[in-house]
């Protein structure tokens, strides 16, 4: 299948099975707040090389999760009973973002992140209007992970995470899915597989299957996690059915 080119005023996107074999559907566009919406909430999302024009994707398989089927593992259990970390919402979007592009940064093997400065702007917009969250974790005071994505209906499209400190990011990533079962959550996007999502209980789901369920549980309305998001860590996982579970 042909790479289709976004015009600059157009923000539709073109169906997302004509995407090629590697998965990408469409090449260029911009990344306005308006535009993202329009991708994500059909099943698309920008994922691209620095100094390269923008690559909007949606891979066949794709990698979810379903929040009740989180995996904690029992190390983690120690670290939450230790009490040692604050977990919030929302508190320092900017901060987590730009945390997660320092992750790729060259000096740590990577040719660089696709999360420019233009796409954190982007997506503070779309945080300021209640579609883009992220959740950190504090230790004494400092932020040493978290993990950012959209809200759309009842699917959390997740972009990012980073660590600072061992297991942060997956701390993060439990509270999240945690959170999002106990709030009627049908499904968290990973976009694309890794070993470690994979260790957190994410599994790959067809194209196919990934888009019709999409079609019926997101919508354009914006969501205050916030309000909505428990952060007690204790009460949160390591009460009795949390612990059947692990």
């Amino acid at each position: 299948m042909p790479v289709f080119e976004l015009t600059a005023h157009d923000l539709s996107f073109p169906p997302a099975y004509l995407t090629d074999k590697s998965g990408i559907l469409a090449i260029g566009g911009d990344l306005s707040p308006e535009r993202l919406l329009s991708a994500y909430i059909v099943g698309i999302f920008p994922w691209f090389n620095p100094d390269e024009p923008i690559l909007w994707w949606c891979p066949d398989p794709r990698m979810v999760l379903f929040p009740s089927r989180i995996k904690i593992s029992k190390s983690m259990r120690p670290m939450i009973r230790k009490n040692e970390f604050r977990v919030s919402v929302n508190e320092s979007f900017r901060a987590v973002m730009q945390a997660c592009k320092e992750t790729y940064r060259p000096s740590q093997g990577y040719l660089g992140s696709w999360i420019s400065d233009e796409l954190i702007d982007s997506f503070h917009v779309l945080h300021r209007l209640g579609y883009a969250h992220s959740v950190e974790i504090w230790h004494k005071n400092q932020l040493v992970g978290g993990l950012y994505g959209i809200i759309l209906g009842k699917c959390f499209f997740g972009e990012s995470m980073f660590s600072t400190l061992s297991n942060a990011s997956k701390l993060a990533f439990v509270a999240l899915a945690k959170n999002l079962e106990r709030l009627g959550f049908q499904l968290i996007d990973c976009q694309v597989e890794t070993e470690h999502l994979a260790s957190l209980g994410a599994e790959n789901m067809s194209r196919q299957d990934f888009l019709g369920m999409l079609r019926s549980c997101v919508s354009s309305e914006p969501f205050d996690l916030k309000q909505n998001f428990e952060t007690d860590l204790i009460k949160l996982i390591l009460t009795p059915q949390a612990q059947t579970q692990a």
